[in-house]
């Protein structure tokens, strides 16, 4: 199966080349290549009796060579006299057959139709720069006026992006045939950190403008080519070909362990995501063993966000413990089948050798590592559209602790779980112990693939929270005095913004002893999927108000009478330029903050999942809260940016680190005995350490 590069965002923008290509100045006309380079595709498109135009000759060898080789009717021009009285010089004896002029290329003497094929090597390049393309717009209606029908401009060009679509889109305006012919650099001996492909541009004149554009692009000089529809997909195809080009030999000239460059293969034919490739380097002063230079790690299927594999600090971890001088993290995409192991390796291995590190041998071994041999397993369950959340998808998958997890996640964002529930065998009490799942130890075995169990025969396991801010949510209720004697029988009122897959109010309403739950949840779509396949299932004591949480926090507030034990926040932001994802900004605006207080009974307590990567921005939401409420108390979630705040209402309560901690403890306890002796509706068991939970607690 073929696979084409496409590399992250950095180097897409406009702004990116044009520095690049300024840069380059000069420089760059020194990478059109030579006859060598450029013959499998001169004669593909000029055949050696044709009578040939070569624009812009300048001092090149280029028809030199084409003549020694047997082209003997090339007419080269030039505006520069200088040039042309030099080259006429330097082939006077050895090519006298051999013409040069001094002519303008805009306005050539030739009669219409004269010739049967244009050659220009970097004169559109140079030219386009010059009086806003109008310049190159002249030469390249005059090559149109020489060629004759079926006659072909065929251009060697770095392709720049203006200049490659003020070409492109002349032609296909005059309807002819474009195609494009990209051609693989070679390393040369300088280490330049820049290094583009040179393409060849090829437009054929036709008697009649062709009705609908015929545009084509070719890897290599004999590679098959792909029709694209409009002209923006021919510059973004370029644009991937040339930042691979730029990244590979970045790559093979230099390591760099705190940069994490990456790319995505995909299949040649559908454009389709196929492998998210990602490099990780050793830093210099790691004791790696020569004979370990490279390696490919191949992530199980389904565990992509996996602390491991999606973290810088994961992925550090995971080359460290590799030990290998470079490791290249490869995850496999959703909608995509693979084989098996040797599969994937027969796919891969082609392109390898561009992202190894520099000095390594080209006929070295490159080993494939993975967890426990296999790739994985994933499994679609749904897939569906949500007016407000857009398209998503549930799946099965196995994780590397060897349970099975049922996931949602939303396509618009495919490196975040929106939700994850662990299956078990349907009517069977879960009797598995808690596992970490957010660190998990990299190896390279090769264990045989345990059999996955049929997903008609699974079910949601209610009593394991996935996501271990949940669990710290759950442990929050503490401070109400869950559980103690003198709390026995005590109703408990949780309001919860955000639903999810369900799992959080779902453990809530069948753990901890007399309470109701309402879950306020924007998304329709969301709640019934939470219903059909998270196990959600809503009663007189679990219930969902579809709406805004600000208005319904609004509409409680201004209706009075109704107070909550507990209100918790755990809704994500839609808007990712904002440095907190998670809740949106206006959840933690003073007012909002002031009518959630008011809401509480005096015991009550604000439970506040936040997710802010912005030292300021969170700095801004702490000084809100606090002005607000008189505790506050945080706990970090290990390897994820999450936190959890858990502020008290109370007026009088108002303690220091030395009090308020220890007093957790026996309130810990008693939410531990409570949950567990509290089953209501379900067959699964609590899988939560309260204590643990709040043991890292502090004080803001």
């Amino acid at each position: 199966m073929s696979l084409l590069p496409r590399t992250a965002e950095e180097f897409s923008s406009a702004e990116y080349w044009e520095r690049f290509f300024k840069k380059r100045g000069e420089k760059a006309f020194e990478w059109y290549g030579d006859y060598n380079k450029l013959c499998g595709v001169l004669h593909k498109y000029i055949k050696v009796k044709d009578k040939v135009l070569v624009v812009g000759c300048g001092n090149s060898e280029l028809s030199e060579q084409m003549f020694d080789v047997g082209y003997k009717h090339l007419t080269n021009i030039d505006i520069s006299e200088t040039v042309v009285t030099h080259m006429k010089q330097r082939n006077a004896e050895r090519r006298p057959g051999l013409t040069f002029q001094q002519v303008d290329a805009t306005q050539t003497p030739y009669e219409e139709a004269s010739y049967q094929a244009a050659l220009d090597k970097g004169t559109l390049d140079a030219m386009a720069s010059e009086e806003e393309g109008a310049l190159a717009r002249s030469m390249l209606t005059e090559v149109g006026r020489v060629l004759s029908v079926g006659g072909r401009y065929v251009c060697v060009t770095l392709a720049q992006e203006s200049v490659i679509k003020l070409a492109v889109e002349h032609f296909v305006h005059m309807g002819w045939a474009v195609r494009l012919h990209c051609l693989q650099e070679e390393l040369g001996k300088e280490e330049d950190s820049f290094a583009l492909p040179v393409f060849v541009l090829v437009c054929t004149k036709f008697r009649q403008p062709m009705p609908m554009p015929i545009l084509e692009m070719c890897l290599g000089e004999d590679g098959a080519p792909t029709r694209l529809l409009q002209v923006a997909e021919l510059l973004s195809a370029v644009r991937e070909h040339q930042a691979y080009s730029v990244l590979k030999k970045r790559l093979r000239t230099s390591t760099d362990a705190s940069s994490n460059p990456s790319l995505t293969l995909c299949h040649a034919n559908t454009g389709l995501p196929r492998y998210s490739l990602t490099v990780q380097d050793c830093p210099p002063g790691a004791k790696v063993p020569r004979s370990n230079p490279f390696a490919i790690f191949i992530v199980p299927q389904g565990s992509e966000t996996a602390w491991l594999y999606s973290s810088s600090e994961g992925r550090r971890q995971l080359a460290a413990s590799a030990n290998f001088r470079r490791l290249v993290i490869v995850a496999m995409h959703r909608n995509q089948e693979y084989t098996d192991m040797q599969a994937v390796q027969s796919e891969l291995s082609p392109m390898v050798m561009d992202l190894a590190p520099p000095g390594m041998p080209t006929n070295q071994q490159v080993p494939f590592l993975s967890v426990g041999g296999d790739l994985g397993w994933r499994e679609e369950v749904s897939r569906g559209v949500s007016e407000l959340s857009g398209e998503y998808c549930v799946e099965n998958v196995k994780g590397e602790d060897g349970e099975l997890y049922r996931r949602l996640v939303f396509l618009s964002n495919v490196a975040l779980v929106q939700s994850e529930s662990r299956l078990v065998p349907s009517n069977t009490a879960s009797s598995h112990k808690k596992k970490n799942k957010k660190r998990l130890k990299a190896t390279a075995a090769t264990t045989t693939t345990t059999t996955t169990t049929s997903s008609t025969s699974l079910s949601v396991d209610s009593g394991f929270l996935c996501c271990a801010h949940h669990e710290v949510m759950v442990a929050g209720l503490a401070m109400l005095g869950v559980g103690t004697a003198q709390n026995k029988d005590v109703p408990v009122s949780v309001l919860l913004v955000g639903l999810g897959g369900g799992g959080l109010p779902q453990f809530l309403r069948d753990f901890v002893p007399s309470v109701t739950v309402e879950v306020v949840e924007l998304d329709p779509v969301v709640m019934q999927v939470a219903k059909e396949f998270f196990g959600f299932r809503p009663d007189d004591r679990l219930t969902v108000t579809l709406g805004d949480g600000l208005e319904r926090i609004c509409a409680l507030e201004k209706e009075g009478g109704l107070l909550f034990d507990a209100i918790m926040f755990d809704v994500d932001n839609k808007d990712s330029t904002v440095g907190m994802s998670c809740p949106p900004a206006a959840f933690v605006e003073t007012l909002i903050l002031q009518k959630v207080r008011s809401l509480l009974t005096p015991r009550g307590v604000f439970i506040l999942n936040l997710v802010c990567r912005d030292s300021v921005l969170r700095k801004s939401v702490l000084e809100r809260l606090r002005a607000v409420f008189p505790t506050i108390l945080s706990r970090k979630i290990e390897g994820e940016v999450n936190e959890v705040l858990l502020c008290s209402r109370g007026e009088n309560e108002t303690l220091d680190a030395v009090h308020i901690l220890p007093s957790l403890n026996q309130a810990a306890k008693s939410l531990q005995s409570a949950l567990c002796s509290n089953r209501t509706g379900t067959n699964s068991s609590p899988h939560i350490d309260i204590a643990e939970l709040l043991k890292e607690l502090k004080v803001e």
